[in-house]
Parts: C-alpha cells; sequence; structure tokens
C-alpha cells in the first residue's frame, strides 16, 4: 500500500456514526479546554512540562476542536485523521499520567482507583480512532480502498 496515495478507506455505516460520534466528543472537549473546563484541564498538565499550564490546555483544546472537525467533516482524509488523532491520544497520555501519580483530583476523578480506571480508557480511544476511521484495517492486514 502506497500511503502517500491511499487517502481513505471503506468504512461500514457503524464505524462512521462512531466516527462521527468521536469528532463530536473532540469538539466538545476542545470547547471545554477554551471555557467550562479549563480549570479542570490545568489540573492534569504534568509538572515538568516547560509551559504555563494555561498555554497547554488552550494549545490542546484548539487542537482537540480542529481534530473534532476533521473527523466530522474531512472523510475523505479519514485515515490520516485517524491517525492524527490517535496520535494526539498518545502525546496528551502524559497527562492522564500525572493526574494518576500526583493524586490531582480533576473531573470528579477524586480516588486512585477512578484515576487509575482512566488510564484503561486511553488504549479504547486510540482503538476508536483507528478504527472508526478504517486506519487500523489499511495499516495491520486487509487493504482499504480509495
Amino acid at each position: 500500500m502506497d500511503l502517500m496515495v491511499e487517502k481513505t478507506a471503506d468504512t461500514s455505516k457503524i464505524q462512521s456514526g462512531f466516527r462521527f460520534l468521536l469528532g463530536a466528543m473532540m469538539l466538545l472537549a476542545g470547547i471545554g479546554h477554551m471555557t467550562f473546563q479549563r480549570l479542570e484541564f490545568q489540573a492534569q498538565v504534568p509538572p515538568w512540562l516547560p509551559f504555563e499550564p494555561d498555554f497547554v490546555v488552550l494549545a490542546s483544546g484548539v487542537v482537540e476542536i480542529v481534530l473534532g472537525l476533521a473527523m466530522l467533516f474531512f472523510g475523505r482524509y479519514k485515515i490520516w485523521v485517524g491517525l492524527a488523532l490517535a496520535a494526539f491520544y498518545v502525546l496528551i497520555f502524559p497527562g492522564n499520567i500525572s493526574q494518576y501519580v500526583n493524586q490531582v483530583d480533576a473531573f470528579g476523578l477524586d480516588t486512585d482507583q477512578q484515576r487509575f480506571n482512566r488510564l484503561l480508557f486511553q488504549p479504547v480511544l486510540i482503538a476508536w480512532a483507528l478504527w472508526s476511521t478504517g486506519a487500523y484495517r489499511v495499516f495491520f492486514g486487509r487493504k482499504g480502498r480509495s
């Protein structure tokens, strides 16, 4: 498969529905970064990052809005969008780890068990992004079609 040519893969209606749902969730999360959940997200910024927590929250919010809109409207490039979203989930995972390790209460997660359970959901989000866009099938076996 030539990745420079392959932009999209056939996906089912169920996959497309889950892609739209994930896109809407990302859009809402991005808006939350900018507004009503801004302080909650700041609590997740690892203390070792060399940037102000508010900058990290705002920048990641912009990325989430862009990725959410791309999941909703850039179906032609859904493989690349799925890969970008999966990579984003990997990049923000240290924030979730930091919340767990530093025992930071945010988003209603006020016990170690709740914070640990959230860590287990990150691989689900990565798989969701890859599966719903057809990226998983293209990279791990069965070839998708343009």
